[in-house]
């Protein structure tokens, strides 16, 4: 599933390139996870602003409202000049006059919606649980430790939970909880304000690690350029049960937590 770095690689991959384009077609393919909110036809002549993120979604500024983009599990983006006839699982093509923005989806859990605006009942939706961006500055230690007092479940849960900070998927909080030496099953209101800023320090240093890596193509991700990620081959913990661990040579243990695979160091982790 595409996390945050990869929302935010595919981000940057193309919002250059489209920012200022002007909407000549709206092409939807087989129904998403949610319906569009409008007829394709109206957003004809409209212009792309820009393009920004918000958790895992990707909003596209237009000069009247927005479009808001998720990649769901399996889904990608392509930005190129043309595009080759749609297949099965191409699901939308956003022409302009710069290029055409295709979203391959071939599991459908992707989204494609229009809203008139990010504070409008349709944005809300989608947006408004959404917990605080971990790499904009807004992420505050002080803050981020009043939360998880207020929290009894295991701290990963917490961190995929994506309303006290969001982004945090699968691979990465296995990843900051191994740096910050918290093992996952820890329940996050016994964490002290010293494991707190441990683990805020660690969070934001592998997210930013993952996007300079270009996230994690674990299956079929790719950026809007096509491009894999690398960041899966320095993993420390991920997919590696059974290895020993690179600090302390103790094999790797692997765990299920709400259905999702936790893998973690059973020496350098503490409860």
């Amino acid at each position: 599933m595409p996390e945050l770095p990869e929302v935010e690689v595919t981000r940057r991959s193309f919002a250059d390139r489209i920012a200022s384009a002007k909407i000549l077609a709206l092409h939807m393919g087989k129904p998403l996870r949610w319906p569009l909110g409008v007829l394709p036809q109206s957003l004809v002549g409209r212009q792309v602003f820009g393009v920004r993120r918000r958790g895992k979604y990707l909003l596209l500024d237009l000069d009247q409202g927005l479009l808001l983009v998720h990649l769901g599990m399996s889904g990608s983006l392509n930005f190129a000049s043309t595009q080759a006839e749609p297949g099965p699982h191409d699901h939308m093509d956003l022409v302009t006059d710069r290029g055409v923005l295709r979203l391959h989806d071939p599991r459908r859990f992707g989204a494609v919606v229009w809203a008139p605006s990010e504070d409008s009942p349709q944005a809300q939706k989608l947006l408004g649980r959404l917990g605080v961006e971990p790499l904009n500055g807004q992420f505050e230690v002080a803050a981020f430790a009043d939360a998880l007092k207020k929290r009894q479940s295991a701290i990963k849960q917490v961190l995929l939970a994506g309303d006290v900070v969001v982004g945090v998927g699968n691979i990465y909080a296995s990843e900051a909880l191994f740096m910050a030496g918290i093992r996952p099953t820890t329940k996050a209101s016994r964490l002290s304000r010293p494991r707190v800023a441990r683990l805020h320090a660690a969070i934001i240093k592998v997210l930013t690690r993952a996007v300079e890596q270009g996230g994690s193509s674990l299956k079929d991700f790719v950026s809007a350029e096509g491009r894999t990620g690398y960041f899966q081959l320095e993993a420390a913990v991920y997919g590696r049960a059974g290895e020993p661990c690179r600090v302390c040579a103790t094999p790797i243990r692997s765990m299920l937590q709400g259905q999702r695979t936790t893998f973690y160091c059973p020496q350098c982790q503490k409860p």
